[in-house]
């Protein structure tokens, strides 16, 4: 009080901050009168620490939140105003793009923003959610061969945020996995204002969707930057060179949707498209290519800097997460149906068999409602009811009667369906022209005797009514889904019997659904020459990788087989032998796609080494039934660091409380990280007395449960995964272990939510703590920060209050922003991003300015002006393979440079 009266209101004081607030306090009151210089010190501190508490207290009264609301939006008014107003005296080009992206933004949202559920097909529901509803996310895994990972870690990372990581993703999965839902997310959260929670990392990036199938279906050439729109219909039309000036500025989000989806031959075409366009824009953009598994190689994009995800099938919380919110869309009349499906689920091994996708869930859903409780057994009979619910009595239960005026049984539908399905399969096409689907209609109609019927009016009510078919533009058709193409086409092979055709096609992988199915469509003697034919076209194969991709072909076929010869079955199952143990992780993937009878032939713990250990267990995890869990627990006792985390991670495969008797409960702790991700988890951890000091923690773990494990377990190092309810970091508790932590995406905290007193050596995030890095300086043992994306002046004086920091990441750009002030001589290590704006290349200037006690220097990315080094005392610079370095002439000898 005698330093003097604030007169100004809490919005004002607040907008000053604490320090220029406690000099204006000083200023305007009298000198202090006898004190020691120690004591003017101390008040001057006194003082701003009290302007802090002050201004918290401010920030923290509901009537300051509306006076800043108000504030802003006048402010933000007032300067929209001006900056139209000067848009409209000084038109120019970008203007014109930021209007155009606002109308393109809106029309993709538009586009994508709702998801057809398929099943979703009863009476008073809708077929399509909104996405921001709707979407599942689901898990990808890394390629567990690089050598440079740690063991104790499972690679896998949500998949809506890979590209926050990743600049480059090549995703795999199934048919029905979620891919093509994937890019919709990814598109819809690029358009949304304010981005969905953890999706931030793509606010102001502008999405190109760049559908494959529709890009070539007339056999065009691959489109430039420039005609990325109109080839993939949109219709809208850009500012010249607009696509061109997105790119170069580094804020595209480009995803490429299946690559599977056009023909072999064409793939090298798209591959060398694709190249080109990484060259033309190097630095910033995003990337994702989806393919399913086998559709091309491994290295296909490796040397273009790709990193491999695969989309996991879906956990038993995933599928349960799906099946409710199923219940939820489907409206009062489904909810009596949701418990009974999830016991099912849990209890009857063929239905959670089926249900690991969400294609394959809305259809368990739907039919297990249609059918009051009950459900058909294996996949064939799933789709032919399926077929039969879309196809029929779907309109007829509803009273529709025949709005086209055409009223056919299901027979003639599915035959009419069948021969499209032929069609497109046999030429290598996932859509057709309409005109094409509309004459094969017409030629096949005389044959079934239906010439009383306008073929016309036909076609127009299998593609409005079957709930089969749609029309992606004006004059192409295609089926709703992949899978429904392939079950069709398989059984059109089966009754034309073009048992040379499917064999012939085996290795090709956009046939391999259909082999299968068409072993499940034929009868007994059929499948059996079926699965013969494959077994010698393995014989003939020139290399390993064919062989045994056509063994295991057989294998999987036979379990969608209803009846065969048991001396064909029993030399399937003595050919898959011989290919067991699998010699890498995709072998061990494959087998795992034959099925629950790969545990028979998997070999036991006893006389492998541990990298064949590791893959059997790899094969073994990937089998999605709880029969799998005897087998995993003979592995649980093994030493083996890699095969232990691989059989932590698999815990979210199977039944929580059986998997942690019979295999988490013996697993040996010594470096192992464990991974709770749902209650059931926790409760199975807090059951067990298990105390990891290395510990995964989601965010769909209640607080209390969360609360009693940390408060459990104490660990040394703790990841928090995913996004926080909220957004909000939860209170830490009182660990008092913890060496290294682990921020969610996004998350909301601040240095005071951390721990106090314990010995942090790491810590990661990518969003910076509201009150700034400078509170970091209580963990004197922190010595590594991770990337800084767009450090302020700000943030970069607050690591001038960070002494111990010796490690750190930045791009080059953010270097360049350095205020002259801060120089930061502990730092030895440095990683370096190079790309971005500057497209002719970055010097070392601000390197040996702000880092003069630089020991190694890590760069990546674009090119690297290096002809400075010899200003640091001692510096290695380590390259990776995409840097181009300049001016390296002349460097003494004691920088040394390698790859």
């Amino acid at each position: 009080m005698a330093l003097g009266d604030l007169d100004m209101d809490d919005v004002q004081a607040v907008h000053l901050g604490p320090r220029a607030l406690a000099r204006r306090l000083r200023a305007a009151a009298p000198a202090p009168d006898g004190l020691a210089a120690d004591s003017v010190l101390y008040l001057d501190t006194a003082t701003e620490w009290a302007c802090h508490h002050i201004l918290e207290f401010f920030t923290r009264r509901s009537s300051f939140v509306a006076r800043t609301l108000v504030e802003q939006t006048r402010g933000q008014a007032a300067l929209a105003r001006k900056v139209d107003a000067l848009a409209a005296a000084h038109p120019g080009p970008l203007a014109e793009d930021a209007a155009f992206e606002r109308r393109y933004l809106a029309h993709l949202a538009r586009k994508h923003g709702h998801l057809t559920i398929h099943g979703i097909d009863l009476r008073d529901t809708r077929e399509e959610w909104p996405l921001d509803v709707a979407y599942l996310s689901l898990e990808a895994t890394g390629d567990a061969r690089d050598p440079d990972r740690d063991p104790r870690e499972h690679a896998s990372v949500r998949a809506d945020l890979a590209p926050a990581a990743h600049e480059r993703i090549l995703l795999r999965g199934q048919a029905g996995s979620g891919k093509t839902t994937l890019v919709q997310w990814l598109t819809l959260a690029a358009c949304a204002t304010p981005p969905a929670e953890g999706m931030g990392y793509l606010h102001g990036r502008v999405p190109f969707v760049l559908p494959l199938r529709t890009l070539t279906r007339h056999g065009e050439r691959l489109p430039d930057a420039e005609r990325f729109l109109s080839a993939a219909d949109c219709p809208l039309t850009p500012p010249d060179g607009w696509a061109d000036r997105v790119l170069s500025a580094g804020r595209g989000l480009v995803l490429v949707d299946g690559i599977d989806e056009i023909p072999e031959a064409e793939r090298g075409r798209a591959r060398d498209w694709l190249r080109g366009l990484l060259s033309a824009y190097e630095g910033g953009n995003r990337w994702l290519v989806t393919s399913r598994p086998t559709a091309v190689r491994d290295d296909w994009l490796a040397r273009d800097g790709f990193t491999e995800l695969t989309l996991s099938p879906m956990t038993p919380a995933e599928v349960a997460t799906f099946v409710r919110r199923w219940h939820r869309a489907a409206g009062p009349a489904a909810a009596p149906y949701e418990q009974r499906l999830l016991d099912s689920l849990r209890t009857t091994e063929h239905v959670a068999q089926l249900a690991t996708n969400p294609l394959m869930c809305g259809l368990v859903c739907a039919l297990h409602h249609e059918r009051r409780g009950y459900l058909p057994r294996g996949r064939g009979s799933l789709y032919e009811a399926a077929l039969s619910m879309l196809l029929v009595r779907r309109d007829r239960e509803r009273g529709m009667g025949a709005p086209y005026g055409v009223d056919l049984d299901e027979a003639p539908q599915i035959q009419l369906v069948q021969r499209l399905a032929y069609w497109m399969t046999l030429n290598d096409r996932f859509q057709m022209a309409r005109g094409h689907a509309e004459s094969l209609v017409a030629e096949a109609l005389p044959a079934m005797g239906l010439t009383d019927h306008a073929p016309d009016q036909v076609f127009a009510h299998l593609l409005h009514r079957s709930g089969l078919l749609r029309e992606p533009t004006a004059d192409t058709v295609d089926f709703v889904h992949r899978t429904f193409q392939d079950y069709l086409a398989a059984k059109a092979l089966v009754d034309h019997w073009d048992i040379g055709v499917l064999v012939r096609n085996a290795t090709d992988d956009r046939w391999e659904d259909v082999l299968r199915m068409a072993v499940g469509h034929a009868r007994p003697r059929e499948a059996a020459e079926i699965l013969s034919e494959l077994l010698k076209a393995a014989d003939a194969a020139a290399d390993r990788p064919s062989r045994l991709r056509l063994v295991l072909l057989a294998a999987t076929a036979l379990g969608h087989a209803t009846e065969v010869a048991p001396e064909v079955r029993a030399e399937i199952l003595r050919r898959t032998g011989e290919v067991i143990p699998p010699r890498d992780p995709d072998e061990a993937r494959e087998l795992a796609g034959a099925g629950r009878m790969v545990l028979e032939l998997l070999p036991g713990p006893e006389g492998l080494d541990e990298r064949t250990a590791h893959l059997v267990v790899v094969a073994a995890t990937h089998v999605p039934s709880d029969a799998a869990i005897p087998f995993l627990a003979r592995y649980a006792d093994h030493p083996s660091l890699g095969v232990r985390a691989q059989l932590v991670w698999a815990w979210q495969r199977y039944d929580a409380r059986a998997y942690a008797d019979g295999v988490v409960a013996r697993l040996d702790p010594t470096e192992l990280r464990l991974q709770v991700l749902d209650d059931e988890r926790a409760d199975e951890l807090l059951r067990l007395g298990l105390a990891p000091e290395l510990l995964d923690l989601s965010a769909s773990v209640s607080a209390d449960r969360a609360a009693a494990v940390l408060a459990r377990c104490d660990p040394r190092e703790l990841r928090l995964l995913d996004h926080p309810p909220g957004g909000e970091l939860a209170p830490l508790g009182p660990l008092g272990s913890l060496e290294y932590l682990a921020l969610p995406t996004d998350a909301v905290w601040r240095t005071t939510d951390l721990p106090e007193g314990v010995p942090l050596r790491r810590l990661n995030f990518l969003s910076l703590p509201e009150d700034g890095l400078a509170g970091l300086a209580r963990y004197p043992l922190l010595g590594e920060l991770p990337y800084l994306p767009e450090p302020t002046p700000a943030v970069w004086r607050d690591l001038r209050a960070l002494p111990q920091i010796e490690r750190m990441t930045f791009s080059a750009e953010a270097l360049a922003d350095c205020p002259e002030d801060v120089v930061l001589p502990r730092v030895s290590f440095l990683v370096c991003y190079g790309g971005g704006r500057r497209r002719r290349g970055h010097s070392l200037d601000d390197v040996v300015r702000v880092f003069p006690g630089l020991q190694l220097l890590y760069l990546s990315g674009g090119t690297f002006d290096v002809s400075r080094a010899g200003d640091l005392a001692a510096l290695r610079v380590v390259r990776t393979s995409s840097v181009v370095l300049t001016g390296t002439e002349g460097l003494p000898s004691r920088v040394r440079v390698s790859a």
